[in-house]
């Protein structure tokens, strides 16, 4: 037993465990070919730079084109994807564009050569891989410039790295990060096997070093987990999965502009059913299959596509259009008046915003057959719009097992697909009922805290920091 008159030990106060320090604010430096617009990318940027901003960070912009602020902004115009020489580069690299000259503008030798291989859609000319390199080195030397024009701490790479629709800048940026070990955040949205439209092609080795690249500083972030799977067996490249987001803490408050007048303005007459196609006119989004929903559901209805065809051409437009016509459905094509600000047309039309456009429809339709992950399906739920989905693969695997309610089908539309949605259009209470439940999962998974609980990890990752 413990003797009573020992003295007992004085007991020293614990220390107080301690908090770690505040992340340091740092200068970041965005880099894409393009941040302007309404395209994926870009509104993903914008989310990305608020939270960060929130964070107390300062965001910097290198782009071919640029609507954010200029004082912030360094803008190459052959960074941008549709400039002159990166279409004619573009054009040359992937599945041939046939051509009379040596890939520089100079004409071909004289005939009574022997002709090229049947296979040479797979040789690139020497003058195509000069001009390349002439272009990467010019990029370089403006992203070295960047990043000493702003004191760039870590880059944050938008798909530049992902997709090869500019191939120079791609290496520019691969080289940039090899030869000062900058901590980067590559972002990819889209890669090239993904995409048919670059399997055949004259640029392997460029694809292979650069798309994505391969160092050690680089922390590789992926949209949804097929992605990282496939990163992973092709390149051994470890990735994040970070989804794409909205602000559900801050939900949508009253719309500021009267649905009733934004219904009129886009076409849709009293009476009408109004469905929202709120994509580019691109053939994986499958708008063939929202044109035969509007027409079999059997109900005055409108179908209005609100963005344009972008970077792929207008032939599917002109597809999309005949197959309208085939099937008697009246689609509106308004991207000229759905922008990402409000304004006013050279004739005088008002320009809404998707912020605008969403309270307005009755339905959206988003029937892709292949989305890196979907932001019209996150901006349909915030919205707390119906919705019809395909099962595209992203979909399939990380969204559908969360639990929303959609109305969906599976590659073609069904007469069970009608039958919900017509039910669902008859029942109020019911679509207020899945919108609702569809937003509180949005909330629990795609939210801005997500993304910032995300984003602190990788930036405490770059620079060793504690979270």
């Amino acid at each position: 037993m413990p003797d009573p008159d020992r003295p007992r030990p004085r007991l020293r106060p614990r220390p107080r465990p301690r908090l770690p320090a505040p992340p340091t604010p740092r200068r970041i430096g965005f880099v894409s070919t393009r941040f302007a617009g309404t395209d994926g990318v870009s509104l993903e940027t914008a989310k990305w730079a608020a939270v960060l901003e929130r964070l107390g960070h300062t965001c910097y912009y290198f782009a071919g084109v640029s609507d954010r602020p200029a004082e912030r902004s360094r803008v190459v115009p052959e960074a941008f994807y549709r400039h002159p020489e990166i279409d004619a580069i573009n054009r040359r690299a992937y599945a041939g564009e046939w051509s009379t000259d040596n890939g520089d503008g100079r004409p071909a030798p004289a005939a009574g050569r022997a002709p090229r291989a049947p296979l040479s859609i797979y040789t690139r000319p020497p003058a195509l891989t000069r001009r390349i390199h002439e272009l990467r080195e010019a990029l370089k030397a403006e992203l070295h410039a960047f990043v000493a024009q702003f004191d760039v701490e870590l880059l944050i790479v938008e798909n530049a790295s992902a997709i090869p629709l500019n191939l120079p800048l791609g290496l520019a940026i691969a080289e940039l990060i090899a030869e000062t070990g900058i901590p980067t955040i590559a972002h990819h949205h889209d890669f090239h096997w993904e995409r048919q439209r670059f399997l055949v092609n004259c640029v392997p080795d460029v694809l292979a070093a650069a798309f994505p690249p391969s160092h050690s500083s680089i922390r590789h972030v992926v949209i949804n987990s097929v992605q990282a799977t496939q990163l992973a067996s092709r390149h051994g490249l470890t990735a994040r999965v970070i989804p794409n987001v909205m602000e559900f803490e801050r939900p949508p408050g009253p719309p500021e502009v009267d649905p009733a007048v934004v219904r009129a303005d886009l076409g849709v007459a009293p009476g009408e059913l109004f469905l929202l196609q709120p994509t580019r006119v691109i053939q994986r989004k499958g708008i063939e299959h929202a044109i035969e929903f509007t027409r079999r559901l059997g109900r005055p209805a409108r179908l209005v596509i609100s963005h344009a065809a972008g970077d792929e051409g207008p032939e599917y437009e002109t597809r999309v259009r005949e197959f309208a016509t085939l099937l008697g459905v009246d689609v509106r094509f308004e991207s000229e008046v759905v922008a990402d600000r409000r304004g006013q047309t050279a004739d005088g039309r008002r320009i809404y915003t998707l912020a605008d456009v969403y309270p307005a429809a009755d339905f959206v339709t988003y029937p892709s057959a292949f989305e890196g992950f979907g932001n019209a399906f996150i901006e349909a739920v915030y919205y707390r719009r119906p919705l019809l989905v395909n099962n595209y693969s992203t979909y399939e695997v990380d969204i559908r097992p969360r639990g929303f309610r959609v109305v969906w089908f599976d590659g073609f539309i069904s007469d069970a697909t009608l039958a919900l949605a017509r039910h669902l259009l008859d029942d109020p209470s019911m679509a207020a009922d899945w919108t609702a439940r569809n937003y509180d999962l949005g909330a629990r998974h795609f939210s801005f805290t997500i993304l910032e609980r995300h984003l602190e990890d990788l930036l405490a990752d770059c620079f060793g920091e504690t979270v």
